[in-house]
Formats: structure tokens, C-alpha cells, sequence
């Protein structure tokens, strides 16, 4: 498959639904959509929602089935950018390649703007689909698994601990505590919703969710691996702040070989859970191999 012409493809579908889930930068209070607007159309490669995309996909389920749910899924994303990207947290200038979200519109319209994405989220994932039938039990475990991975147990519990270790030698399980959830805590959900609403019975769910945690942490590694060797045109954010603000990175507590080859052995995980799918998860292998092909 073209991977290249695939992501595409799922980049436009998700733009063209935020477009109509999303107020009008004109609604009020204008400012305050005008910044939500600013920071959901800065360019994202949208990989969470395709990824929801091509787990519902690999099970044989119908794309456009999970685009509430991506779209929401990106929502969720979105949020946690405009907030990590804050005085108070990560401290970053430049998100997608132009200003972040509060260097234009202050400190409080982002926290606000952050705010209201993950309400609208969740009225997003809660709302009746269209034209679609989906049980109410399978809605259910929706929006308990992309909660759960949101939140304290999930990606913010990691990005507090991640804040803890700044300037800090942890170890390498709590490194991987971090990473599994302020990044792959995000992943497997985004993984896991596609495939029950793809319909994937029991066994393609553990599967996939094998999947899912090994290329999650996979794409940590790698953006780790990127703040040291990237380039800031190229990636359109800020490169080296990690090493500045003394984080805890797989480079930093393993050196860069052994990241990246750490990096590696999961991407090797990754497509072995697939083992038993057929061309239909191409796209999720293809995805597996990007993330690491992206660093290296």
C-alpha cells in the first residue's frame, strides 16, 4: 500500500468533520473559537484518529463508522498540546510549525480554549451518530476507554510524573510509566475504540491492543530521539527542549543507540501482534514502521 496517499486520504476526511463539529470562528464567544479553530487546523498529521481509523479498518469494520469518535479522539489530543504547551508546564514557542496557542492569544484563552475542547470531546463521543447504528454497550466502552486514558490513570497522570522528573535521574520503569501514558495512553485508546467499533471480537482486541502499546511507547522513544537529532523546520516545534529542561528521555537514561534500537524491537512487536489479520491491517503495519522510519 502507499502509506503517504493513505494518511492523506484520512487527514482530509478528519478536517473536513472537524470543520462541521467545530463552532464557526464567528460564533461566540469569538476569541475563544478562534483559538480552538487556530490550534485544530495548525497541520496535525491527525495520527490518533487515523489510527482509530485503521483499527476499525483491520477488523473489517466501516471507516466512516469511527469519525465522531476520531474527530473527538484529536479534540482530546488538541487539548493536551495547547495546555503542555504553557508557561506552566512545557514553556514552548512554536507548535506545528507557527506560534503556540497562547503566544497568540494569551495564557487564560488557551487554558480555556484546552478546556472546552475536551468538553466538546465528549459531547462529541456521547451524541447519536447519524445514519449509524451502534449499541449502546459498545458506545459505552467507548468513551469509558478514551476517559480512562485521558485521564489521571492515563495521559495526565503521566504528564504529572513527567513535570516530577524534570532535573531528576529516574529509572527506566518509570520512564516507561511516563511514556505509556502521557503519550501511549492516548494510542491504545484511539486503537482500541476502532476496533469495537469496527466490531472485533475478543481475540482481535487483545491483539490489537498489543498493537497499540508497543508502537504508543514506539512513538515516544521516537519523538525523544527527535528532539535530539531533528530539525525544527522540518518538525515545526521546538527541538532540544527536553535536553534544556533536563526531562526524562530514552536517549538521555539509555543513549541514543539503544533508544533507537529500543525503538526498533517495538516496532518489531508492533507488526507481531498483526500476525494473525490479513491485508486489511496493512495500513496499521505501515503506520508502525513510519514511526520509526520518522527518527531515524
Amino acid at each position: 500500500m502507499e502509506l503517504k496517499s493513505y494518511l492523506e486520504e484520512c487527514r482530509l476526511k478528519i478536517d473536513a468533520a472537524l470543520d462541521l463539529y467545530l463552532p464557526a470562528d464567528d460564533t461566540l464567544p469569538q476569541r475563544l473559537h478562534q483559538a480552538i479553530r487556530y490550534s485544530m487546523f495548525a497541520g496535525g498529521k491527525r495520527v490518533r484518529p487515523i489510527l482509530m481509523m485503521a483499527a476499525c479498518q483491520a477488523v473489517g469494520g466501516e471507516m466512516a463508522r469511527v469519525v465522531p469518535a476520531a474527530c473527538a479522539m484529536e479534540m482530546i489530543h488538541t487539548y493536551s498540546l495547547i495546555h503542555d504547551d504553557l508557561p506552566a508546564m512545557d514553556d514552548d514557542d512554536f507548535r506545528r510549525g507557527r506560534s503556540t496557542c497562547h503566544k497568540v492569544y494569551g495564557d487564560a484563552l488557551a487554558i480555556l480554549a484546552g478546556d472546552a475542547l475536551l468538553t466538546e470531546a465528549f459531547q462529541l463521543l456521547s451524541a447519536p451518530v447519524d445514519g449509524q447504528e451502534i449499541p449502546g454497550e459498545i458506545s459505552r466502552r467507548v468513551i469509558h476507554i478514551i476517559a480512562r486514558c485521558a485521564g489521571s490513570m492515563g495521559m495526565v497522570g503521566g504528564q504529572v510524573v513527567d513535570m516530577e522528573s524534570e532535573g531528576r535521574n529516574i529509572d527506566l520503569p518509570t520512564l516507561e510509566y511516563i511514556h505509556t501514558r502521557k503519550t501511549g495512553a492516548l494510542i491504545l485508546a484511539s486503537v482500541q475504540a476502532g476496533a469495537l467499533l469496527g466490531g472485533a471480537d475478543q481475540k482481535a482486541f487483545d491483539a490489537l491492543s498489543k498493537y497499540a502499546e508497543a508502537a504508543g511507547l514506539a512513538f515516544q522513544i521516537a519523538d525523544d530521539i527527535l528532539d535530539i537529532v531533528g530539525d525544527q523546520a522540518l518538525l515545526g516545534k521546538d527541538v532540544g527542549s527536553d535536553v534544556a529542561r533536563g526531562k526524562a528521555t530514552f536517549p538521555a537514561l539509555l543513549g541514543l543507540e539503544v533508544a533507537k534500537q529500543r525503538a526498533g524491537e517495538l516496532r518489531d512487536m508492533a507488526v507481531d501482534a498483526l500476525a494473525d489479520f490479513d491485508d486489511r491491517a496493512d495500513p496499521l503495519r505501515e503506520i508502525a514502521c513510519y514511526i520509526i522510519d520518522r527518527s531515524f
